[in-house]
């Protein structure tokens, strides 16, 4: 750009020009953090509403939610698919110890697909029980007061297998080679665990016949 003679043009300093952008970025950003407490807010509030809901009206929501998802948590670094175990949890916090999947849902705010998927994972592996009440078309999801031991007295089958399957391996490595010497000890390890397990749950048996003032009586399976 010429200048006329004598004109005298003041350039804005590049500090201003700086501060300026700076400045109107910081305002978006504030908004933005504005906006995103206020939406993690309304989740929060919508999610300790779900858990009010579904509880006695003794209840903290907001502890029961803490409880759920830590104990899902907890349970998933143990190996458990981690909305399975959510599922679970919310099952096992019922009052009566049983929920429909557009319960779970409602709780978890999550979709009847994943309560689908995470409720026939429990079924498989005995944790939970699939019932409906004559006249109604939903099924209700229970857990047992035996859970615990339903589903580990039916894990003393997978024990024979695994010795099994492990015999072959080390006839297939060899019994004499680095590889055999580690399936040979996985193979005692298991045998150990399945020999002492039958004392185990006898001992478990009379634990909680003592602990509820009855003798506890042998537990059928459950399909």
């Amino acid at each position: 750009m010429e200048l006329a003679p004598g004109e005298i043009v003041f350039a804005k300093p590049v500090s201003v020009e700086i501060a300026f952008v700076m400045g109107v970025n910081i305002h978006y950003i504030h908004k933005f953090v504005k906006l995103r407490k206020r939406v993690k807010n309304k989740a929060a509030t919508r999610g300790a509403s779900s858990y009010a809901a579904a509880g006695d009206g003794r209840r903290d929501p907001a502890a029961v939610g803490r409880f759920v998802e830590r104990s899902a948590l907890n349970l998933s670094e143990a190996g458990f698919p981690r909305m399975t175990a959510r599922v679970f949890v919310g099952i096992l916090i019922a009052a009566d110890g049983r929920r429909t999947a557009s319960e779970l849902a409602h709780l978890l705010r999550v979709s009847p697909a994943a309560i689908s998927g995470a409720v026939r994972y429990l079924a498989q592996v005995g944790l939970v029980g699939r019932e409906r009440e004559p006249g109604q078309r939903r099924d209700h999801y229970r857990v047992f007061d035996d859970m615990w031991y339903e589903a580990f007295t039916r894990r003393e089958q997978l024990f024979t297998r695994w010795e099994q399957g492990l015999r072959e391996g080390i006839e297939a490595v060899g019994r004499d080679t680095a590889a055999g010497a580690r399936l040979d000890e996985t193979r005692r390890f298991f045998g150990f665990i399945h020999g002492e397990f039958p004392r185990l749950m006898d001992r478990w048996r009379k634990l909680r016949g003592a602990a509820s003032g009855a003798p506890r009586a042998e537990s059928t399976h459950r399909a």
